[in-house]
């Protein structure tokens, strides 16, 4: 049955119990700060395209995140055309946290329930991932988990960021291991298509993640 955009309590509860995978369920992705404040609506306009896309996004990434590293953090994720436009406007305008690129650049990224300019689907999320915080404060040493999920999952781009090594991961159909980018130190693309340091194994950088968190079920197959 085709879902209409929910108009109710009713129907936005039910709509937020839709699972998406085995942890994840709609509702962890629809708190906006935006939305919150401002009285605005964040729920799709197209539910079916955005379950369906936060289904991948769940179910090739952050399933698989979580099996590895334990509990993450979901610090933000879909967001309504109405809101993220609403945030872009005031982004320009100067005002403090709202960052928000305009709508056509968060199609199928944080904006799960519109395709691209290409007709992919693909969804955004912005992760903490607790255990690896606690353990790798140093500078530079977010690159560690941004090479384990580039060797490891089939992410589409990533941007890490200063606080608690935050990162946005995003599934999109069609596109595989586009680029990484950085606010952290050192700053900038660590590695985009066509890099030489794209390809290969990258496990000199990350293997003492592994040997933490990963080890035990590494070596039982899983």
């Amino acid at each position: 049955m085709t879902r209409n955009r929910p108009a109710s309590v009713q129907t936005l509860t039910e709509f937020g119990r839709t699972r998406l995978s085995k942890s994840f369920f709609m509702r962890d992705f629809l708190f906006s700060e935006i939305a919150a404040i401002h009285g605005l609506q964040n729920v799709p306009d197209d539910p079916e395209l955005a379950i369906a896309a936060g289904r991948q996004l769940c179910e090739n990434i952050l399933e698989p995140l979580q099996d590895a590293f334990g509990r993450i953090a979901v610090r933000s994720s879909f967001r309504s055309s109405e809101v993220n436009i609403f945030g872009n406007e005031q982004q320009k305008a100067g005002k403090a946290g709202y960052n928000c690129a305009r709508n056509e650049s968060n199609y199928a990224g944080h904006i799960w329930d519109r395709r691209d300019e290409h007709g992919n689907m693909g969804a955004t999320a912005c992760v903490v991932v607790p255990s690896f915080w606690d353990r790798f404060q140093g500078e530079g040493d977010w690159r560690k988990m941004a090479w384990w999920v580039h060797d490891h999952l089939p992410y589409a781009e990533m941007e890490f960021f200063p606080r608690y090594w935050a990162f946005n991961v995003t599934w999109r159909e069609n596109q595989r291991r586009e680029k990484i980018y950085s606010f952290c130190k050192p700053k900038g693309v660590l590695t985009r298509a066509g890099m030489a340091n794209h390809e290969g194994s990258h496990e000199a950088e990350w293997r003492g993640i592994v040997d933490l968190y990963c080890g035990s079920r590494q070596k039982a197959g899983r």
